[in-house]
């Protein structure tokens, strides 16, 4: 029981404050962004082929560590990102915090912008973040469920543990609302296979935590009773 408080307290304070989190381009950070950066903030292909034609280092990196792909997927400039790759920039690049262009996609709840960076290049299994998770995790954590079902089809690793000791599972409920979207989410990873008996550092399963936090259709969906 004290275990399972504990795990609570701590979801709830991530949720609460969840730096260090991903962060995107500020509008000041981008009305400063010039040449490469500001081309692909702005899906200027004709200027990003430009200033690639003159020279300009295609991973060159912002305050935050973001090259150009990274500014370019937060802002959902998906033909820009292809210019860049196909220019030569890195589709694996991690920021500053450790976040990639396909993370950064998912997390955004963008599932068109996930699709050309994984085609791209981008790996679905890489491990990104400051937890030493995955893009899988990230968009469990959140919901994201048509992003978790898309990454799952990409070959993201179903049953990572992170450096919370936490799961993709553990995180769509300790993290999760309990609603719609988490349940999609779960339902996604316990139809490809997740592990439902994988629990936390403390040995709390996914659908202990379900019945602790009364959502009752999310521990249905894990017991696999419907």
């Amino acid at each position: 029981m004290i275990a399972a408080i504990l795990a609570i307290g701590l979801a709830a304070a991530l949720w609460a404050s969840p730096a260090p989190a991903q962060i995107p381009p500020s509008p000041t950070e981008t009305a400063g962004y010039r040449g490469l950066q500001a081309a692909a903030h702005a899906g200027d292909v004709a200027a990003i082929e430009r200033l690639a034609a003159a020279g300009a280092p295609m991973d060159a990196r912002d305050g935050q560590g973001r090259t150009a792909l990274h500014i370019a997927a937060h802002a959902g400039q998906r033909e820009a990102m292809r210019a860049l790759v196909r220019l030569g920039a890195d589709p694996r690049a991690l920021d500053a915090q450790r976040y990639d262009a396909v993370t950064i996609a998912a997390v955004a709840d963008d599932v068109e912008t996930m699709r050309v960076a994984l085609a791209l290049g981008g790996d679905a299994k890489a491990i990104t973040s400051p937890y030493a998770g995955t893009a899988l995790i990230a968009a469990a954590h959140l919901g994201h469920d048509e992003v978790v079902r898309v990454l799952i089809e990409a070959g993201a690793p179903l049953d990572h543990v992170n450096n919370l000791s936490w799961t993709a599972l553990i995180e769509a409920v300790i993290l999760g609302d309990g609603g719609v979207r988490h349940q999609r989410t779960a339902r996604h990873l316990v139809a490809a296979g997740a592990r439902r008996d994988l629990g936390d550092r403390n040995g709390v399963t996914p659908i202990q935590m379900a019945r602790q936090r009364g959502f009752e259709q999310m521990a249905r969906i894990l017991d696999r009773s419907e």
